[in-house]
Order: C-alpha cells, then structure tokens, then sequence
C-alpha cells in the first residue's frame, strides 16, 4: 500500500501499515493529521493498494512507466505512451470532434467550445458538464523586483477581464473562479471579488506610475495561448507590457520550477479531494532557499510565507471539521487581498456522447473517473 501523502512512504510503509485481519488494516501516521485528510487521501493515488514483491521486483531496470503492479480487478495488458491504454488516445479537440461525429469513438473528453457547439447543433451528441478540480492561474516570480510589490499583485488583479476572457474564449470548458480552493472543498470560497477596474489598478503607489515590462511564460496550445493573449491586452491598460514567452509544456514548467520565470500561466490540479492538496502548493513554504527541498508554487514563485505556512500546518492538523473549513476560509480570503497568485478560472470537463452511451462516471480529479459501468445499448 502506498500512502506517501499523508507521511508513509515506501521507506516506512511495511512498519506502519499493518494488517489486523482480512478486512481490516492499522495506518500510523508519522504525525497528528486531521480525520477529514486521512480519509479523503485513503481515497485517492497516494493510498494506492500495489502488489509489494512486484513492485520490488521492478526497483532496478524497468520502471513504473513501462510496468504495472496494480491489485485491482484488472490488469495492464499493454501502454504505449502518449498513444493508447486499451483505447485511443486523440490529442487533438479536432480530431475528437470528428471521429465522434463519424462514429469511430463512443466519447470524448476534451473538446473545445467552437467543437462542444459544433456538436450541439447536430442534435445528435449528448454533452455533460463536470466541474474539476484544476484552476488556472498566473504565477508572479518575486525575484522580479517588480513582481514582488504587493500593490502590482493588487493592480495586476484588478485589471484582467475574468468574466471577457471566460465569454470569449473559454466558453464552457472554464468558469470565473479567484480562491485557491476549487468550489465543492471543504471551505471553499466562491467568492470573485476582482474584476476589470481599471481605474483601482494604479501602479504610482508601487512607484511604477509608467509601467514596466515583463516576460510570460505560456505553452503554445490551446487555450493558454489565447488567454495569454487576452491577459496581455489587459496589463497593457495600466503600462504593464507583457512579452510572450510561447514553448511546450515541458520548457514552461522546467523555468517555472527553476524560478527562472517572470510570469507564468498554468493549471494546479489537485491530487485529491482535500484543501490541503491545494493550501501545499500556494500558501505552504517552509523553505525558501535556492536549495529547498520543498518546491510547491509559493517556493517557485519565491514567496516567502513563515505565517501562512504555519496556518497551512495548523490546518492539516484541525480535528475539528466545522474550525478546519473556517482556516482554510481565512487563508483564502488573505491570499485573495495580498499574493503573487492571480487565480483566474476553474476548469470545467465537458464529456460528449453518443447516443445510447451510459454508464461513464467523471469526477473531479482523475482518481473518479471510470469506465467501468460504461455502456453502449
């Protein structure tokens, strides 16, 4: 059994996971955790049950990726990355669109809105919104003396255009959405105080009354770049001249890991259905260093926070549900006045179907999908 996230790991695992009978199992933990946390990461990835002695086997040579060591009622036949896992992979929305049109494909899952409308018109596909678990957001490097004023945070906040960018660009497959917990987690704030003022965006208190010039880092794919775009036209109102940096996913992320980046725009994706998979990664911070060993977005966007990652602590620890859900309300609320994050959007899974296709479960994080009561009448 893997239970890395809430402190087992493979070195510890065998002592402290122990069987009772066969139905019934003791977990110690390395530490005091909240009930609501353990339970809700039993219940994903990092408390996978795995065949030990086969994942043993696999330590030297071949690894996980090309090997599978699952306990459950099936069995990995054969993976080809980035091409099929039993069924096809289709990158492309296009594609999508088009094959399930034709009927080669029962589903698809990542479809643009010009395709998810094209679709809809015809009558004849079916198509389901699931809100996910994932925000987009824009990441600010505080190593840019520019970037680390919190009134360019403020201003940078009040100038983009949420509710034009979710119209026009991302119509149904994004929502507004400016907490860093996705709506539908414990404590999650749905409130989206920002929107485009220019007027509250005034860069003098920062003593940048003229602007300055920035770099963004943005894949080159749908739809970072077209939001990239927009977001550009938006800091442009207030003197903020923002130069496109477009690369492959990999480029991207490998600079903003590095924190060599200045902006950057991506999606977090929580791990599983607790706020603490999302307060670790944009208010936790234990170490800011060059040579921290812990490296979530607040360290890669150098912001140094001793409070708030003592609130983060405080928080993974709270046995009581009711006070858990109101630190995390209070951390969200500060994050949103005063931070390097500018969350934008929550990403919003828009499955089509073919006539007579049932069964299909998506939920919010990749953990809740399955195909296993899929259909086709």
């Amino acid at each position: 059994m893997l239970l890395a996230g809430i402190g087992l790991s493979k070195a510890n695992a065998a002592q402290n996971v122990k069987k009772i009978d066969d139905t019934t199992v003791s977990i110690t933990t390395d530490q005091r955790y909240a009930p609501t946390f353990v339970l809700n990461v039993l219940g994903s990835w990092p408390a996978s049950v795995v065949d030990r002695k086969l994942v043993e086997s696999h330590a030297k040579g071949a690894t996980s990726k090309t090997n599978e060591a699952g306990s459950g009622a099936y069995k990995l036949v054969k993976w080809t990355a980035n091409d099929s896992i039993l069924l096809r992979h289709v990158t492309e929305a296009a594609s999508q669109r088009l094959t399930i049109q034709n009927g080669d494909i029962e589903v698809a899952r990542d479809l643009s809105p010009d395709d998810l409308d094209t679709l809809s018109k015809s009558g004849v596909i079916k198509t389901t919104a699931i809100p996910q678990a994932t925000l987009m957001y824009l990441g600010l490097n505080n190593k840019n003396p520019n970037l680390a004023k919190p009134e360019v945070w403020e201003a940078m906040k009040w100038l983009i255009d949420y509710q034009g960018i979710q119209k026009n660009v991302i119509r149904t497959t994004y929502k507004v959405h400016e907490a860093f917990l996705p709506q539908g987690f414990l404590g999650a704030l749905n409130d989206n105080p920002y929107h485009q003022d220019v007027a509250k965006a005034l860069l003098a208190k920062a003593g940048l009354a003229n602007g300055f010039t920035v770099k963004m880092d943005v894949r080159n794919d749908y739809p970072y770049s077209e939001i990239a775009q927009a977001v550009q036209a938006n800091l442009a109102l207030a003197g903020i001249k923002v130069q496109l940096v477009p690369s492959d996913n990999e480029q991207t992320l490998g600079r903003y890991r590095a924190r060599a980046h200045d902006i950057y725009i991506g999606e977090w994706s929580a791990d599983y259905i607790d706020p603490h998979s999302n307060a670790q990664g944009f208010v936790w911070n234990p170490d800011n260093s060059d040579a921290s060993s812990y490296k979530m977005l607040a360290w890669r966007s150098a912001w140094d926070i001793p409070q708030l990652t003592k609130e983060t602590n405080a928080a993974l620890a709270e046995n009581d549900t009711k006070k858990r859900a109101q630190m995390y309300e209070k951390m969200q609320r500060e994050v949103l006045a005063k931070s390097p994050f500018v969350i934008m959007f929550q990403k919003v899974s828009q499955m089509a179907a073919r006539p007579g296709v049932t069964g299909l479960e998506v939920g919010p994080i990749n953990d809740l999908v399955s195909y296993r009561n899929i259909r086709k009448q």
